[in-house]
C-alpha cells in the first residue's frame, strides 16, 4: 500500500514530494516527484553521494555546472561534494528514485548555492 500524506515517510515540498522508501545506517532510498516547471535547489553534500534513476517524465540534471537530459530508465551518479540540481522541464510530473550512500543522511548535510524558494543564503 502506498504511503498517505499522513505517513511520516512522506513530505510535500514547494517543488513536489518525496517518500522515504528505506533507511539504513549505510543507505537511504527516496521516491521523489517534481512538478512540471519546478526544480530542487542547487546543492551539495559533504557526507553522502547519490544515484538518481528516472522512472517517468523528463529530467534535466545539473551536475557541477553541466546539464544532462535524462528520460525513463536513465540514471546519473552524483559524487560526494558534487553540486547538483534536478529540474523538471516537461509538462508532466517527473518521478525519480534517489539512493543515498554515505555515513549521514540528515537534512543539515545540504549546502544550498541557489534556491527558487528562499532556502539558500543571500
Amino acid at each position: 500500500m502506498p504511503p498517505t500524506t499522513d505517513s511520516p515517510a512522506f513530505e510535500r515540498r514547494p517543488w513536489g514530494t518525496f517518500t522515504v522508501l528505506d533507511e539504513r545506517p549505510e543507505a537511504k532510498v527516496k521516491r521523489l516527484t517534481v512538478d512540471p516547471g519546478e526544480r530542487l535547489s542547487y546543492q551539495s553534500h559533504a557526507r553522502r553521494s547519490e544515484h538518481w534513476v528516472v522512472v517517468s517524465g523528463t529530467a534535466r540534471v545539473t551536475l557541477d555546472g553541466v546539464d544532462h537530459d535524462l528520460g525513463p530508465g536513465e540514471a546519473i551518479d552524483i559524487p560526494l561534494g558534487g553540486a547538483h540540481r534536478m529540474t523538471n522541464p516537461g509538462a508532466d510530473e517527473l518521478v525519480f528514485v534517489e539512493v543515498q550512500l554515505g555515513d549521514y543522511f540528515g537534512e543539515d548535510d545540504i549546502v544550498r548555492y541557489s534556491d527558487d524558494y528562499g532556502r539558500a543564503p543571500d
